[in-house]
């Protein structure tokens, strides 16, 4: 597999805060202001009423009603911009009304945005299931990369990218998280990790399977990187979300930069791609980066 040719900066003109006012929005407001200072970025903080519930019975809408809720969200986000941690910070408030996932996909297309930060509750098992997941619903639709701080992740004023783990499966085309993760290490001048989790292997298969793994894992990194950056390739033996999560908490990694799919049409195999993101964001004690493929 052949290295890529070179290394893209990172433009983020436009960070996209989506925040539901509560304190896991709030968790995730240091990430967004520290990248906006970073990138010389403008953060675009945005709220979503959602849409009435069905009525049993036909009804009128409440123009009252509909105006208090708009104001009240309204004025809760210019509470917010108006906080002292946006110092020196261009912001700009959107508000609309209706499904988080189909407001948020509209902003990210009309502003021009190229990154967004939220918080996640983190919810899992049949609770998440039946309730579903607002930070799944953007970050499986969005198609700009997308940075969730689950219930785990520590936040603090100054966050310092010195490690960044990115998993990869070398059997899909990793082009897109590895180049990321490659300009976040360069910019920052952090260490990176490339992590490839193969289960499943008999133990006397280890060696064969770890050198030709971190082989393909090495013709990963262009050789223009190698001037500032020494990659580690990682190569562990367990299911993909419990080496992702192993290997971040024993590096005491920043930041997990990985792929995401779509939401598939059934979510109860455990096969499918679709639970390793859920379950790292909502588990990990540090920001999770996904770029959907």
């Amino acid at each position: 597999m052949p290295a890529f040719a070179q290394v893209s900066r990172l433009s983020l003109k436009n960070i996209l805060f989506p925040t539901d006012f509560s304190e896991a929005s709030q968790s995730a407001l240091p990430f967004a202001q520290s990248l906006a200072k970073l990138y010389g970025s403008t953060i675009l903080v945005a709220h979503s009423i959602p849409p009435e519930p069905h009525q049993p019975i036909v009804m009128d809408r409440l123009p009252a009603q509909d105006n208090a809720a708009w104001h009240d969200a309204q004025q809760k986000l210019e509470t917010l911009r108006d906080d002292p941690a946006f110092h020196s910070i261009p912001t700009k408030t959107l508000l609309d009304r209706g499904e988080v996932g189909d407001v948020i996909t509209e902003m990210i297309r009309a502003e021009n945005v190229g990154l967004v930060v939220l918080g996640t509750h983190g919810r899992r098992g049949v609770t998440k299931l039946i309730l579903g997941s607002s930070a799944e619903k953007i970050y499986r639709s969005a198609n700009c990369p997308v940075l969730t701080v689950g219930p785990k992740a520590h936040g603090s004023k100054k966050w310092n990218l010195r490690r960044i783990l990115c998993p990869v499966d070398v059997s899909e085309d990793p082009e897109p998280v590895v180049n990321y993760a490659l300009a976040l290490a360069e910019e920052n001048q952090s260490e990176l990790i490339l992590l490839h989790a193969i289960p499943l292997v008999p133990w006397q298969h280890h060696e064969e399977v770890r050198e030709n793994s971190r082989g393909a894992l090495e013709q990963l990194i262009p050789e223009e990187a190698r001037d500032w950056c020494i990659p580690q390739c990682v190569v562990r033996w367990e299911h993909p979300a419990e080496a992702i999560l192993r290997e971040a908490q024993e590096r005491d990694v920043d930041l997990i930069v990985m792929s995401v799919h779509r939401a598939r049409v059934s979510l109860l195999s455990a096969h499918l791609p679709w639970p390793i993101a859920s379950e790292v964001v909502g588990q990990s004690t540090c920001p999770v980066l996904t770029i959907r493929v």
